[in-house]
């Protein structure tokens, strides 16, 4: 059960009676019902932290270590111990059956076939160069003299026809419609845009007039009466409102403190209570009950059992050995009476000592003293 932190003291700002009379209640109200809260809270943290440490932690690290022995591990083991290899092997066997085939192919077969491609395309090539500058060329260019001389008197033909028609064109369109639009046109287009403009103004103005009076009916029907509402009525009462909601925060806040330490004394006195109970009870039953009873029981009757199952086991692993002893000796006389004693190794003379004695200046198996 952890109190929170008082907030940091701020600037007192002189308060009225509304104020002042409002405070106390809603405290009082808000803290006798805050404190129940408050105390379920605090029992509800203490339990999923018991929880928590107690079940939910060591089952999820079961699990994780469940899971990892489940997916992670063989998975593991399958990639490091068959993916890998058999991924290893398929390359080696991909390198000998088909790349090295291949780069031969490329350098022993391709190669040469793709130069003498190469050699005969180049003479194609130098044919086609020697047909086009010697033969094609000085076609093109006898061609090329004759289009320009058949150019040159069309173009001369075109200029004159054209010429003729643009001046027809002139005098019978141009001259006419240009008469049409200076003399008759453009004045009927005027007196159009005249009246055009009277119109326009006349409704201009008619629409402002309507558009006034529908202003000043509006102001006065609704904009009005919703400024007084707003300032008379609704700021009054948001006002009253917004401190009666900012003096419950500050209860609620100031409640949530004291029934914070409010519950933490009460968890200290069941905690105390508890211990005092059932813990030190316990424990004294304990050091001054149970413990002395073990020491006598350990030293009266586990001891000396254990020490007679000692004993108990060396007698049979001593009876077992010479058992095994017995069936050996008595497999030996067996083998010896049916095949004879069997052939001795020749002694060969060693130059390294037979027993456990080590090698020194004064023995005769060394080579400085050796006869």
């Amino acid at each position: 059960m952890d109190l929170e932190k008082p907030p940091p003291p701020q600037r007192q700002e002189p308060q009225g009676c509304l104020v002042v009379a409002i405070r106390v209640p809603v405290r009082i109200v808000v803290l006798v019902l805050v404190v129940p809260v408050r105390m379920a809270w605090d029992a509800l943290v203490v339990a999923g932290r018991f929880l928590n440490d107690t079940v939910l932690r060591p089952v999820g690290r079961a699990l994780l270590w469940l899971g990892r022995a489940l997916f992670v591990w063989p998975f593991v083991a399958l990639w490091r111990y068959v993916v890998v290899p058999v991924a290893r092997g398929l390359a080696w066997l991909g390198n000998i059956l088909f790349v090295v085939p291949l780069v031969w192919l490329y350098r022993y077969v391709l190669t040469p076939v793709g130069h003498a491609c190469a050699w005969v395309a180049r003479g194609i090539g130098a044919g086609l160069g020697w047909l086009y500058a010697r033969v094609l060329t000085p076609m093109g260019h006898a061609v090329m003299w004759v289009l320009r001389g058949l150019g040159t008197v069309l173009a001369a033909i075109g200029l004159g026809i054209f010429a003729a028609v643009a001046w027809l064109t002139r005098y019978l369109l141009v001259v006419p419609a240009r008469w049409v639009y200076e003399w008759i046109l453009t004045p009927v287009g005027h007196a159009v845009a005249w009246c055009a403009r009277g119109l326009v103004w006349l409704l201009s103005t008619i629409v402002t007039g309507i558009g006034i009076a529908l202003y000043w009916t509006a102001r006065v029907l609704f904009v009005l009466p919703a400024l007084a509402l707003y300032r008379w009525v609704l700021a009054p009462v948001g006002r009253v409102l917004a401190v009666v909601g900012k003096e419950i925060w500050d209860a609620l806040g100031h409640a949530w403190r004291v029934a914070g330490r409010i519950s933490l004394a009460v968890g200290r006195f069941l905690a105390s209570l508890f211990r005092w109970t059932f813990v030190e009870p316990v424990r004294w039953v304990y050091r001054t009950v149970l413990t002395p009873a073990g020491h006598v029981v350990r030293d009266a009757v586990l001891r000396p059992v254990a020490e007679a199952a000692r004993s108990v086991g060396r007698a049979t692993r001593q009876a077992l050995t010479a058992a095994r002893e017995s069936v050996r000796q008595a497999r030996a006389d067996f083998r010896r009476m049916l095949f004879g004693e069997p052939k001795q190794p020749e002694a060969v003379a060693r130059r390294e000592p037979l027993g456990r004695e080590t090698r020194t200046l004064g023995s005769s198996t060394t080579a400085l003293t050796k006869d």
